[in-house]
C-alpha cells in the first residue's frame, strides 16, 4: 500500500469535497426550460397560477342550443319541461332573460352544462371592482346585456336578468338614486298593471325597478323589470332616501343606481352568442371603471351625507 502523507490526504479530501459542493450548487441552479432559475417565490407563484387555472377550468361553462321548431313547439316544450327540473328551468330561462310565464316566447334557449341557482358562476360582471371599494352599495343595470349587478364595497354580491325600456320608451341612462318603495304599486301607465316590490329611482319620471314579465328583450315603459325573487331581494337590500320633516325636500339620497350602454335593437340577442363564446357577454372591469368614474364623486358625496345623518341620529338617540 502506498504511503500517503496526512497533508496529501487532507489536500485531496478537501479538493473532492469542494468539487462535490460545486456540482450540487450547479445542480440546484440548473435553468428551467425558459432559462430561469427556480426559487421558492416563483414556485409558489406557479402553484397559485395552477390552482387558479384548475378552478377556472372546473367552473368553465359551455352552452348548447335547445330548439323550439314552430310546427312542433308544444312537443318541444314538453321535452324541455321533462328534461330539466324546475330549478334548472329557472336558471335556463333567467340566462335567456325569460320568466316561466313567458317561456313560450322562446324559439331557442342557450343551455349551460352546469347549474347554479345563484347564477354566480355565469356572471358577466367582474367579481371585484377596486373603484368601488369605498362604496357601501351600488346597483348597475346594463342595457347591452339586459342584466343588473349589486356590489358591496367593490365585491359582486348578486346579478340577474332584467327587461329595461323598449326602444320607444327607453330607460334613462346615467346615475340615479333609490328613493321610495312600495310593496305593491300600481302603474301610472295602466292601472291594471300591478307592480310588486316597486322601488322608485327617479321620482319625477316615475322610473323604478319591480317584478314584472321578462319576455326575453327590452319591453318595459322605461322601468326596470325583474324576476320576483330578485325584485324582493333588492326591495329589502337597497336604502331609501331621507326627507325633511313634512317631505318638502330630500335630506339624503338612497342607494346609487347606474344605467348604462345601449341595446342591439333589431339584432341578435346577446345571450345567443354564448354557445360560440361563453364569455361573449362579459363586461370588463376597465369598461365599468370608465362608466363609474364619471359619477364616483357624486356617489361618495351622497354616501357621506347618509353616514353623517346616521351618526347624528345615533347621537340623538343615545342622548349625548
Amino acid at each position: 500500500m502506498p504511503n500517503i502523507s496526512s497533508k496529501t490526504f487532507f489536500t485531496s479530501f478537501f479538493f473532492i469535497l469542494l468539487l462535490s459542493v460545486t456540482w450540487q450548487c450547479k445542480k440546484d441552479e440548473a435553468p428551467t426550460p425558459e432559462g430561469k432559475g427556480i426559487n421558492s417565490d416563483s414556485l409558489k407563484a406557479a402553484e397559485k397560477a395552477a390552482r387558479i387555472k384548475d378552478s377556472l377550468e372546473k367552473n368553465k361553462i359551455t352552452y348548447t342550443t335547445f330548439l323550439f321548431p314552430q310546427k312542433k313547439k308544444d312537443s318541444a316544450m314538453n321535452v324541455f319541461t321533462e328534461k330539466f327540473s324546475k330549478d334548472e328551468q329557472y336558471i335556463i330561462l333567467a340566462l335567456n332573460r325569460l320568466d316561466t310565464k313567458n317561456k313560450w316566447r322562446a324559439d331557442t334557449l342557450s343551455i349551460p352544462d352546469k347549474f347554479d341557482k345563484s347564477l354566480m358562476i355565469y356572471s358577466p360582471f367582474p367579481g371585484t371592482l377596486d373603484i368601488l371599494k369605498k362604496v357601501d352599495k351600488i346597483v348597475l343595470f346594463s342595457y347591452p346585456i339586459q342584466a343588473y349587478a349589486l356590489y358591496e364595497y367593490g365585491k359582486l354580491l348578486k346579478w340577474g336578468p332584467t327587461s329595461l325600456g323598449k326602444k320607444t320608451a327607453q330607460t334613462k341612462r346615467g346615475l340615479m338614486f333609490a328613493n321610495w318603495k312600495k310593496e305593491l304599486a300600481i302603474s301610472t301607465v295602466d292601472s291594471d298593471w300591478k307592480l310588486p316590490y316597486n322601488f322608485n329611482i327617479h321620482n319625477t319620471l316615475g322610473i323604478g325597478w319591480h317584478e314584472y314579465d321578462l319576455p326575453g328583450y327590452p319591453a318595459s315603459h322605461s322601468c326596470l323589470r325583474l324576476l320576483r325573487e330578485d325584485a324582493k331581494y333588492l326591495y329589502e337590500w337597497a336604502d331609501q332616501w331621507t326627507l325633511t320633516k313634512g317631505g318638502a325636500a330630500v335630506k339624503t339620497n338612497g342607494t346609487p343606481v347606474i344605467v348604462f350602454g345601449d341595446y342591439n335593437w333589431g339584432g341578435k340577442k346577446p345571450w345567443k352568442y354564448l354557445e360560440a363564446d361563453s364569455k361573449s357577454n362579459n363586461i370588463s372591469a376597465e369598461a365599468l371603471n370608465e362608466i363609474i368614474e364619471l359619477h364616483l364623486e357624486k356617489i361618495m358625496t351622497e354616501q357621506q351625507k347618509r353616514e353623517d345623518l346616521k351618526a347624528t341620529q345615533e347621537t340623538s338617540a343615545s342622548g349625548i
